[in-house]
């Protein structure tokens, strides 16, 4: 279908505003590195589940082939989105929930710029003010939540490098997805999706039990959550693969900005946090530009 991409992304978005609201609660009592590998952990085998539902569902007789550059692409990826998810929990910690969530969203415009330079993308005139648009209301969120409250470069810092290393994560997720050019696009996006979260996990797992031992034993403790984390990513991280797999990032992620106006409401009625108006025009923009993306 035509519009498939929209509504991938539109699930992307939803289940990653709860991903990221679990995170949060998280963060309280795990290091960053233990909140990281929540994200891949059970998100892993519910990725085979899913490859294997596909092959079953729907048997195809194309047999996939990974060529180095598919696998330079996978490696890039899953380390850019292992550091970008870093940052995003170092900024739960300076700004409120929906506030953190809206700095890390930069990477739309950043995705924007670098594939436009790099992958030799294309983007209408239309999507570039679509895009721009959802950078301004970026710069609105980043103003913080407090009434009055100076621009805070700190946080801009680490928003913008979060975005920015989300941005490399989708550029190359989709890169990849592009090597496998003898499957359908579903199928596309299923394998690099194991492949992906797999080398995280495996990453991350070596990581820990070498030097945080004890990360391990806090994230035992707080199974359940780590376990709601993990299958909310996995629905996330499907849904923007197979998006990206049939469009470009920076369209992709423009419309995923509308992942903030969830974010609104988890941070309003789950957490209790007020935002103020220069952060309600931000979440306003961003809808906007989403809308504009959808149609240019």
């Amino acid at each position: 279908m035509m519009f498939s991409w929209v509504l991938f992304t539109l699930m992307a978005a939803f289940t990653q505003a709860w991903r990221n609201a679990f995170q949060k609660q998280l963060s309280s009592t795990v290091d960053s590195f233990g909140v990281t590998l929540s994200r891949f952990i059970f998100a892993f085998p519910l990725a085979l589940i899913y490859l294997w539902w596909l092959y079953t569902a729907k048997p195809i007789s194309e047999i996939v082939f990974f060529t180095s550059t598919y696998w330079i692409y996978i490696v890039l990826a899953a380390c850019a989105q292992i550091f970008a998810t870093m940052l995003m929990i170092r900024l739960f910690h300076q700004k409120n929930y929906a506030i953190g969530v809206g700095l890390a969203k930069s990477e739309a415009i950043l995705a924007a710029i670098l594939g436009v330079t790099f992958f030799g993308e294309y983007l209408s005139p239309i999507a570039w003010c679509g895009v721009m648009l959802g950078a301004f209301a970026i710069y609105l969120l980043s103003k913080g939540g407090i009434q009055n409250s100076k621009f805070s470069w700190n946080t801009f810092i680490i928003g913008i490098l979060s975005g920015l290393f989300f941005a490399i994560t989708l550029l190359f997720v989709r890169e990849a997805t592009l090597q496998l050019d003898n499957l359908p696009t579903i199928y596309r996006a299923a394998w690099v999706l194991v492949c992906v979260i797999g080398l995280q996990s495996i990453l991350l797992l070596l990581y820990l039990m070498s030097f945080k031992r004890n990360t391990i034993v806090k994230m035992c403790e707080r199974k359940g959550l780590v376990l709601a984390i993990s299958f909310t990513s996995c629905l996330a991280s499907l849904g923007w693969f197979t998006a990206m797999s049939m469009q470009t990032a920076a369209i992709v992620t423009t419309l995923g900005q509308i992942e903030m106006i969830f974010s609104l409401f988890i941070s309003a009625f789950f957490f209790k946090e007020k935002l103020v108006r220069t952060d309600h025009w931000g979440l306003f923009w961003i809808v906007i530009a989403a809308i504009i993306v959808i149609w240019a």
